[in-house]
């Protein structure tokens, strides 16, 4: 079986908060407010299948079973449930999600085999004066936040971030945050499911009742004294370079510009993921050639080795630290 780099279908989820932007990427979506797709993952509530190539019809799983090691690499998997170990999404935000956080993969109250969950966000759109929820103000202890729960009152505990393209957010377990209406956005994240929500504006869900919160988890899990939460604009001086935009124990995230050929390679260590964020272009290797465009997530075998970017577009790289 020679490596090739693997496109999958996308796992579609409908979210109170969710409208219909990914179509703009020429994706067919189901009916509904489509929040997140799911563009590769291997999770119990979601995994995705290979369209392209010889491994097409193939869920994630079933190549992780049969392939393991030589396409996911030696550090390829999670050392808790034996999975893929990164979920790739596309957010649709057309209303303010929840105000959340996420876990450690260390707390007691999660369920068997679930991680914690790490991320980041790239922001590929905006509207002018689109926002996040990103961390708590300083000196908001617990008691403090729980206080200001009690008393309907937790936006004034929270920092406010106005958004453009191209900015990144990089969000550690315990970091409390919330994207808000207008904004597009590229997630990569540890392989977990696992949201526990602070505050829902009196928002009823899909069926029409009041969505559950889970307040004694988020305060357990919060990181009062900040998780080491960074953000950053991302102006590229070069092409051929890459900007770091996360750096965690869980994966590497970078963003690069491809203006003609771009000559790079995967190691055995781990898989590469590939997000195009705009432009048009080429992914070749030693067996063939795919043309790329924006929206689509390639997922590079750890033993494809040399491959080249080509043409011009700007693409988000991920792998495993």
């Amino acid at each position: 079986m020679k490596p090739y780099p693997l496109q999958c279908k996308p796992e579609f989820k409908e979210r109170v908060w969710g409208g219909r932007a990914l179509a703009q990427f020429g994706l067919e979506l189901p009916e509904g407010h489509i929040g997140e797709g799911w563009m590769i993952g291997d999770h119990p509530n979601g995994t995705t299948s290979v369209v392209n190539g010889e491994l097409a019809g193939m869920g994630l799983d079933q190549i992780r079973e049969q392939y393991g090691e030589a396409f996911f690499g030696s550090k390829g998997f999670s050392k808790k449930n034996g999975r893929f170990p990164l979920l790739i999404k596309l957010l649709d935000c057309q209303d303010d999600l929840s105000v959340q956080v996420h876990p450690t993969d260390d707390y007691d109250r999660l369920p068997a085999g679930e991680l914690g969950k790490t991320e980041m966000w790239y922001i590929l759109d905006a509207k002018p004066g689109a926002k996040i929820i990103y961390g708590l103000k300083d000196g908001v202890t617990r008691e403090r936040l729980a206080q200001a729960i009690e008393e309907n009152r937790i936006m004034d505990a929270l920092n406010e971030v106005t958004v453009e393209a191209g900015d990144s957010f990089y969000i550690p377990a315990g970091t409390v945050h919330a994207l808000g209406a207008g904004v597009l956005v590229a997630e990569i994240q540890q392989n977990s499911d696992s949201t526990y929500r602070l505050y829902d504006y009196g928002r009823l869900g899909l069926d029409g009742k009041p969505r559950e919160l889970h307040v004694e988890d988020s305060l357990n899990v919060i990181a009062y004294e900040g998780a080491g939460a960074t953000y950053m604009k991302t102006d590229l001086n070069a092409s051929g370079e890459w900007l770091t935009l996360a750096r965690s124990p869980f994966f590497v995230t970078e963003k690069g510009r491809v203006s003609g050929e771009w000559k790079l390679q995967t190691t055995t260590d781990s898989f590469v993921i590939h997000i195009i964020c705009d432009g048009e272009g080429t992914i070749r290797w030693a067996d063939g050639e795919l043309r790329v465009k924006p929206g689509e997530c390639y997922l590079l075998p750890a033993n494809l080795g040399d491959y080249s970017l080509d043409g011009s577009m700007t693409v988000l790289r991920s792998y495993l630290p």
